[in-house]
């Protein structure tokens, strides 16, 4: 009889430990998650903003940003210069740039961040094109910074 008490509230005490480290992982990433999100966020406001300070703070120093554009022969990936890309956006007028988007799958590890996000872009208030980014985040010293962007761009 006591080895079944004993056995018993050992199972429970095993359930209990598993629903804590369940519940602790589930709080960490969703306040990872909205972390991650908060960064592809604050790059978006930058640029509607024409904002180039927050705008730096998005990004790891070594990202890579590239876009892949659909040709007739097939599609061809244009690597571009982010400092060119945070000048640019620097000299546009606030409310230029809209790109609208919505958070698809978002994948989060301690250390790395995937993040889909289908879009659609207006430039000063006119429609110009639509697609998809792919966000790879990394969890810096900082806090998360945008390591790699890719997208895809469509009329």
């Amino acid at each position: 009889m006591i080895k079944t008490i004993v056995y018993t509230f050992f199972i429970l005490c095993c359930l209990q430990y598993s629903a804590n480290a369940q519940s602790n992982h589930l709080s960490t990433s969703v306040s990872a998650e909205n972390e991650v999100k908060q960064v592809i966020q604050n790059m978006f406001v930058a640029m509607k903003q024409a904002d180039s300070s927050l705008l730096k703070t998005c990004f790891s120093d070594n990202v890579i940003f590239q876009t892949i554009l659909n040709k007739p022969e097939g599609a061809m990936i244009k690597t571009e210069s982010v400092k060119d890309f945070i000048q640019s956006i620097g000299k546009q007028t606030p409310n230029a740039l809209d790109e609208r988007i919505e958070f698809g799958a978002i994948n989060v590890d301690p250390l790395m961040a995937t993040v889909w996000t289908p879009y659609t872009f207006y430039y000063k208030g006119q429609y110009s094109h639509k697609g998809v980014n792919s966000f790879q985040l990394v969890k810096l010293k900082e806090g998360w910074k945008i390591q790699y962007l890719i997208d895809t761009r469509y009329k």
